[in-house]
């Protein structure tokens, strides 16, 4: 995929952050013959230009200081939710990604174990999921691969996904008080 560079972000650019797109882009074929434009941004991690019909340009700005995988998937895969809603290509999008940041977070984590570098910004963790990010991150990763499953019947996918992630951190919250009063010396 042919990546173009804005005049900002060619003086940000460091060998490590090109590294982490041409790594992230791999995992998406749905971008694959695209060319895109990266930009630089100071106010957020990252923002996407979410293209309304096929022949849009795709870009996307990051901060290239404290770069992650998962702020690159993120707004790649905002690329791919507005792509998939233009439907210019059935055989490549066999399933449309719901709009939002939300849904944004779960597919990016569900595409690969790559984008679970840091936590996700807008699904709701609890403070010690998100302060133990890489403790927690394949088993969030599971849940949000049986959320998009479950989404086929169950409308509040979202809200059951927070719940069994809320559940998550209260098991293992129980558990290491658990291993705790096995270890006091009396």
């Amino acid at each position: 995929m042919p990546l173009r560079f804005t005049p900002l972000m060619k003086k940000r650019l460091t060998r490590r952050a090109r590294f982490m797109l041409q790594t992230a882009l791999r995992l998406f074929p749905e971008l694959h013959g695209k060319t895109l434009t990266v930009g630089y941004t100071r106010a957020h991690l990252g923002s996407a230009l979410v293209p309304r019909h096929a022949e849009a340009e795709l870009t996307i700005r990051l901060k290239v200081r404290k770069l992650s995988y998962n702020t690159i998937g993120h707004e790649l895969t905002h690329l791919v939710q507005g792509l998939s809603h233009c439907q210019y290509d059935r055989e490549i999008f066999t399933g449309r990604i719901p709009s939002g940041e939300k849904p944004c977070d779960i597919w990016t984590l569900a595409r690969s174990e790559l984008f679970c570098d840091d936590a996700p910004t807008y699904l709701k963790l609890p403070p010690a999921v998100r302060e133990h990010w890489l403790h927690y991150a394949k088993a969030v990763r599971a849940l949000c691969i049986a959320a998009i499953e479950k989404r086929a019947t169950h409308r509040l996918y979202i809200a059951w996904l927070e719940e069994q992630i809320h559940q998550l951190a209260r098991r293992s919250l129980e558990q290491n008080d658990h291993e705790m009063q096995l270890q006091l010396l009396f």
